[in-house]
């Protein structure tokens, strides 16, 4: 009786510490999806207020000074602002939360930035400047950095990632984090990867690309970063990908492009679904 008792309570605490580590990474993977889909949110929104703004104030392109984007209730509003000590907006494009790049709304009349918008330039105008003097930030050729900030509440950040310039090629790496206090001053930066991986969106001839990856070294963390989510979502639909994953010491991360879900798994309990496989499809092997 003894015996059976406890084997049931070691059990017992088995199953609950499965339980809770598997509550802990469900956790992680929500708080890092929601990051990634706000990065995607700000870079969806310049991505085509840039084109609108290309296309239709081409005008006004010698006096850009920049641009952000930011996110309300309603809307995903991309601002272009002015050269100078003290810029004015030059056009605001704000699309609806549908993410149809037709339905938006174009204002060109100049006016001063809201106080929504000063904060937003004013985390932009720092990370641009702490980028032209600190050795942290690397540039590398056919590329651009983008500049993303983000607030929520009362956390400010900055997101800077790095952009192809050429097509058929998706970016992951290159990233930083950059955390302001509440008067927009800067109390942190941080090199997200380590390094810079560049891949094929399509294979040039012969089979599709379904399956793609990129390893984290410890430095870098164990789990897909904000920044690779919003970059799979940014790009995914201009490769022929299924899936990503990101490799870390004792994690795997998996993102479904088609289906845009995340998961984060043990690399034991990914070890022991490959064996099954290979069990049941030794042919395969």
């Amino acid at each position: 009786m003894a015996k059976k008792l406890y084997l049931a309570l070691v059990l017992i605490i088995c199953f609950s510490s499965v339980f809770a580590q598997r509550e802990r990474l469900d956790q992680i993977t929500d708080s890092i999806k929601s990051e990634g889909y706000a990065l995607y949110r700000s870079e969806w929104a310049s991505w085509y207020g840039t084109d609108i703004f290309l296309y239709k104030c081409a005008a006004k392109k010698s006096l850009s000074g920049g641009y952000f984007s930011y996110e309300t209730e309603r809307a995903l509003t991309n601002i272009f602002f002015s050269k100078g000590d003290n810029p004015m907006v030059l056009a605001s494009i704000t699309f609806a939360k549908d993410f149809n790049p037709g339905n938006y709304k174009l204002d060109t009349i100049p006016r001063k930035f809201d106080k929504i918008e000063q904060n937003y330039y004013a985390l932009r105008a720092a990370a641009r400047e702490r980028m032209s003097s600190d050795t942290i930030f690397k540039y590398f050729n056919n590329t651009n950095l983008n500049i993303v900030p983000l607030i929520e509440k009362d956390i400010k950040r900055v997101y800077i990632l790095t952009g192809p310039q050429v097509n058929g090629v998706v970016i992951f790496g290159n990233d930083y984090l950059v955390d302001f206090n509440d008067k927009n001053e800067i109390t942190s930066i941080k090199k997200l990867h380590r390094n810079i991986i560049s891949m094929k969106a399509k294979a040039d001839t012969g089979s599709a690309i379904t399956t793609t990856y990129h390893t984290h070294l410890p430095a870098s963390g164990d789990f897909m970063s904000a920044t690779d989510i919003c970059t799979l979502l940014l790009y995914q639909k201009l490769t022929t990908w299924k899936q990503h994953y990101v490799v870390s010491k004792n994690y795997f991360s998996i993102w479904d492009c088609d289906k845009s879900q995340f998961l984060i798994m043990t690399r034991e309990a990914m070890e022991r679904i490959n064996a099954g496989q290979k069990e049941k499809h030794p042919d395969k092997q």
